[in-house]
């Protein structure tokens, strides 16, 4: 596939960017940070009301047809708008499992609600230092344990969890009401994070065994496409502030952007933007194919590096005033840290990547 967009892929980034820059403001994202479980709203109306939570799953269940690229295109915008709701990912990778996992009865009940945003999900996997963690029982069709620091899971309406019946795992999808939740209070809060504490909570098996483990893997995978698109935006938005204010920011009588410290800094950023696009657009095109997981793993790495070091140098290409809670720079050292490790850290995406590769040599 040609990495050029076409025109009605142009017309969704060009569309999706316009809203959020009209309603996404610094100034509305700043109060989150105080409080738990708090979202910007006007995020969350939008992506319903635009179809942004329909864009990849099929028309049959209400969904708009299209596929990654296109929902890497929204949610690149969001990373850009630093978009105050950690909804859309986690939704589309339980959406993902239910369709491809799921029976009909499953998929007619959940699809359609997240379709229109009227449902969410969450996808908890993790535990501690395990990114597909199995420690949740699973017994008799319920479920029983904790599944900790879950994004998404102090809003969420269902989750998809990986548990073990004690012979082997287990990869299973639960309805939420009624279950205990722990808000955490983070750096980031308006990600939502909360344990999830089952008790005897009724659960559909989707697989099991090595086939769960497969699975499990491939909606990280197409999780990690999306955040990909998402830390892609965030560093491309660092790169556009650090350079105007490098050519505004006078010193010794010239543009600070003139020193070659500061313009090798900014030129430095570009190329790793670039190259986070360009891993995460060829990631999302190779969906359905053999080299997918290695694709998805090597566009993490780069993204999350790129997102990484656009935080940290923004910050230093401002000086003094880029540390300063107004200027907002850390709303993006904040979500640059979320983001690199939802979904699994860099090792983790490193080990796949490699034995991918592994793989492919023998």
């Amino acid at each position: 596939m040609s990495i050029l967009y076409d025109e009605g892929q142009q017309a969704i980034a060009s569309e999706s960017r316009r809203i959020l820059e009209a309603h996404v403001t610094t100034e509305a994202l700043l109060p989150l940070l105080e409080t738990q479980d708090a979202i910007f709203e006007p995020f969350w109306s939008i992506a319903k009301e635009q179809g942004w939570t329909a864009v990849a799953l099929p028309e049959a269940y209400g969904g708009l047809g299209l596929g990654l690229i296109e929902l890497g295109l929204v949610a690149l915008q969001a990373g850009r708008s630093l978009s105050g709701a950690p909804f859309l990912t986690p939704s589309f990778g339980a959406a993902r499992a239910i369709l491809d996992h799921g029976d009909e009865a499953l998929k007619q009940h959940w699809l359609p609600r997240l379709a229109t945003g009227d449902a969410i999900c969450a996808i908890a996997f993790a535990e501690g230092q395990q990114v597909i963690g199995r420690s949740l029982a699973f017994k008799d069709g319920k479920l029983g344990g904790t599944k900790p620091a879950v994004t998404g899971g102090t809003r969420a309406d269902v989750a998809v969890v990986t548990a073990s019946d004690g012979k082997e795992p287990i990869l299973a999808v639960a309805e939420l009401a009624g279950i205990e939740r722990q808000a955490i209070d983070s750096f980031d809060n308006s990600r939502c994070a909360a344990d999830l504490i089952f008790a005897d909570t009724p659960a559909t098996v989707l697989a099991r065994g090595p086939a769960a483990e497969e699975a499990a893997l491939h909606i990280l995978a197409l999780q990690a496409v999306i955040t990909a698109h998402e830390q892609t935006g965030g560093a491309e938005k660092l790169l556009e502030t650090a350079r105007d204010y490098a050519l505004t920011r006078r010193a010794f009588g010239q543009p600070i952007g003139a020193f070659q410290s500061v313009k090798h800094r900014i030129a430095e950023i570009y190329a790793l933007v670039e190259l986070a696009r360009a891993g995460a657009v060829h990631a999302a095109s190779r969906e359905g194919q053999d080299d997918f997981i290695a694709a998805a793993a090597a566009a993490r790495i780069q993204a999350t590096d790129s997102y990484d070091t656009a935080a940290r140098d923004c910050v230093q290409v401002h000086g003094g005033i880029g540390v300063t809670w107004e200027a907002g720079l850390h709303l993006h050292m904040r979500r640059a840290r979320s983001l690199a490790i939802e979904q699994g850290n860099l090792f983790f995406w490193e080990d796949v990547l490699v034995d991918r590769l592994r793989e492919k040599a023998a």
